[in-house]
């Protein structure tokens, strides 16, 4: 088991005990890893604080990825709550429900640039502004989440396949760019989870319902095997521009083979 004991981690993208962040802090927590959590707006701040509170989380910062205001603010705040920063969780990605119901060459100008923005972009100032905190110490990581549909066609998963296809390569580049500074970017592509952000994606429960019957493991991942690949992922020290599936296998079978149940 990991021992993370005296590290601490910026954890973004918990809303509630279904999301993938959070089970992510969970695990973190249970290494001995002290946390701060993000919110998205201060109508979210309590639900957030709930489940931090839980985990003995006592710091917490506004961070909308549209206000570049709020990455300076966050890192500041870090610098005088926490001094250094050893790891920090990229789970932040939105695009316009209504983009996914039109044919992807439909998609507007508007929707396209939004969900880049909020899902793919906003790791680069992420990163940018906690530069320092991670760079203090011994070196630090970041890892940012991603899905297999930034890979292949997806047709369900449709405009936010495309950005996080743009959010992998941003990692990769940052991984170069960081790694003199022994900060390591990664990406974590976890198979399909029932979570309410998937759950409102047409046709996911659909996905899953296939997918079952051809991964090879026969069955779907758990929000648990995602935190715990994510915890070895920020501490592992010899891993950076790598984007690793947590997927039951499912990337590695032929197209036929994800199209149609076995």
């Amino acid at each position: 088991m990991l021992d993370l004991t005296g590290k601490k981690a910026l954890v973004t993208g918990v809303a509630n005990k279904r999301s993938i962040a959070w089970a992510i802090a969970q695990a973190l927590h249970s290494a001995g890893c002290e946390m701060a959590f993000t919110y998205q707006t201060e109508r979210l701040e309590g639900g957030v604080r709930k489940l931090g509170e839980s985990l003995g989380v006592s710091h917490y910062y506004e961070l909308d990825v549209t206000n570049e205001a709020h990455f300076d603010a966050l890192a500041a705040g870090l610098a005088s709550d926490f001094g250094g920063l050893d790891y920090a969780l990229h789970s932040i990605a939105f695009a316009n429900k209504e983009a996914f119901d039109s044919p992807f060459h439909e998609i507007t100008e508007t929707d396209f640039l939004q969900a880049h923005q909020i899902s793919a972009y906003s790791l680069i100032p992420l990163c940018r502004s906690l530069r320092p905190l991670l760079a203090a110490g011994d070196g630090g990581s970041v890892l940012a989440m991603t899905y297999f549909g930034a890979e292949k066609v997806v047709p369900m998963y449709s405009l936010m396949g495309v950005a996080k296809a743009s959010l992998e390569i941003t990692a990769r580049y940052l991984a170069n760019d960081l790694g003199p500074e022994n900060i390591r970017v990664n990406c974590l592509s976890a198979g399909p989870v029932r979570t309410l952000a998937a759950a409102g994606i047409p046709g996911f429960r659909e996905l899953m319902r296939k997918s079952e019957h051809v991964m090879p493991l026969r069955r779907h991942i758990t929000t648990e095997e995602v935190a715990q690949a994510a915890a070895f992922l920020l501490a592992n020290t010899g891993i950076t521009g790598e984007v690793t599936h947590v997927d039951a296998g499912f990337n590695i079978l032929a197209a036929e083979g994800q199209a149609s149940p076995a």
